[in-house]
């Protein structure tokens, strides 16, 4: 007698249930650029279009896809680790599985930051969700176009990645996504050369062809080149290190490197300088000292033709092959550190393990430990190892300083001297 009087009281109250289960939201939007977003044309979809586009024409690029404002998802506080979550609005990644055959499973006693003898050598991790590792290419030596398949999620990094697939053999792999990037795109990597059309569009000679019309056709968002093939000013991520070698640098979220141009181009104008001096002072001879170091500085000018001069987001300036790979564009989810985790609980599910402070630790356990009461007992500021937090322990050393780095990011130490003293 039970179950005939649900469906009944079910199908009367069946418009009501509607009305109500359509005004139920869980998850609001957290907007922090009120301006309003430019209006979407329906080429700007996430569904690949049907029209066919000159891959080498340089009106159409993927950068003309507009962006929306800055924005985060925030859930109605109905539990309270629900109340303080924020997350970045992730509407085109993949909801389903990944490639299995470019993954593998996490395992080993690693995950819990211990080494081959079982021993902590990193703390506070441990525990956390099963994950499958990605196999990403950070090398991207084959040539040809590939299309963009899918955006999907990584856990075991920031940034997002892409599936490729190779439509001559349909082979998969998985790239980091650039910013903006979504399926359908088509992506090319010029590490093996310029493909013999894009020769053919060109002249014919690659000699005689202007570099900023070999640009115009090549670097493209989510393209791969060579450093030197980039323009100046070009913001590029992935950047590699070594002639032929993987990507290093930028490779987490929202990082990007800024191309500055050749390091021979920065020492040339220093000689054009030093000729225009000379020439002004009537300098019609010159000695053999003269002759000598000039011929020094020109060896070191043929040896920096070799590399070319990226700044990185630290500012740091660094030298690097010119035949080093970089990726055009800046690396996906460029609004994952303003992500609020909202609980502990989220912090445990990607296996970061709690932090406990010294001061509330025994003697026994850390140099902070002990006492009555929130006292460290007259220690220096200092870890569980005994290394000094504050000061008086220098890490980099003055020798054997890296040959690559043009000009250092600036340093905490450098930034304590340029503030301010206080007035007593």
């Amino acid at each position: 007698m039970l179950q005939p009087r649900l469906c009944l009281r079910h199908a009367q109250n069946f418009r009501h249930s509607l009305a109500s289960t359509s005004l139920r939201r869980y998850a609001t939007v957290e907007a922090y650029d009120h301006t309003p977003p430019p209006p979407l044309t329906a080429t700007l979809t996430n569904t690949p279009s049907t029209v066919e586009v000159n891959p080498y024409d340089s009106t159409v690029r993927p950068e003309d896809t507009p962006e929306p404002p800055f924005a985060l998802r925030t859930y109605k506080p109905r539990t309270p680790g629900v109340r303080h979550l924020r997350r970045p609005i992730n509407d085109h990644l993949w909801p389903g599985r990944p490639f299995l055959p470019l993954t593998f499973p996490r395992k080993g006693q690693h995950i819990g930051g211990r080494n081959n003898s079982g021993q902590v050598r990193i703390r506070h991790r441990g525990n956390g969700a099963k994950r499958r590792i990605r196999m990403v290419d950070f090398h991207r030596l084959e040539p040809g176009k590939h299309t963009v398949e899918r955006i999907e999620y990584d856990p075991g990094r920031s940034a997002h990645i892409a599936l490729l697939t190779n439509p001559v053999n349909g082979a998969k792999s998985y790239v980091i996504a650039a910013q903006g990037m979504r399926a359908g795109e088509q992506i090319e990597s010029f590490r093996a050369g310029l493909p013999e059309k894009l020769v053919e569009s060109l002249g014919g000679n690659l000699g005689t062809a202007d570099a900023g019309m070999v640009a115009s056709k090549t670097a493209w968002r989510g393209n791969c080149l060579p450093l030197h093939m980039i323009p100046t000013g070009t913001l590029v991520y992935n950047v590699g290190l070594k002639k032929g070698g993987k990507a290093q640098l930028c490779r987490s979220a929202g990082t990007f490197a800024m191309v500055i141009g050749s390091a021979s181009e920065r020492l040339k104008k220093g000689k054009e300088g030093i000729m225009e001096a000379e020439e002004e002072d009537g300098a019609a001879e010159i000695s053999l000292e003269g002759a000598r170091e000039r011929k020094e500085k020109e060896k070191k000018w043929t040896k920096n033709d070799l590399y070319v001069e990226v700044r990185l987001k630290s500012g740091e300036v660094r030298k690097i092959h010119r035949d080093a790979c970089a990726t055009i564009g800046t690396a996906s989810n460029s609004n994952y550190n303003r992500r609020q985790l909202g609980k502990a609980g989220r912090s445990r599910n990607l296996g970061i393990r709690p932090t406990v402070r010294g001061v509330a630790m025994n003697a026994s356990d850390h140099p902070h430990g002990g006492g009555r009461g929130k006292s460290k007992g007259n220690v220096q500021p200092q870890s569980i190892w005994g290394v000094l937090a504050k000061g008086g322990y220098k890490t980099r050393k003055k020798r054997n300083v890296n040959r690559f780095v043009v000009t250092p990011r600036p340093r905490g130490q450098k930034k304590e001297l340029s503030k301010p003293k206080k007035k007593e």
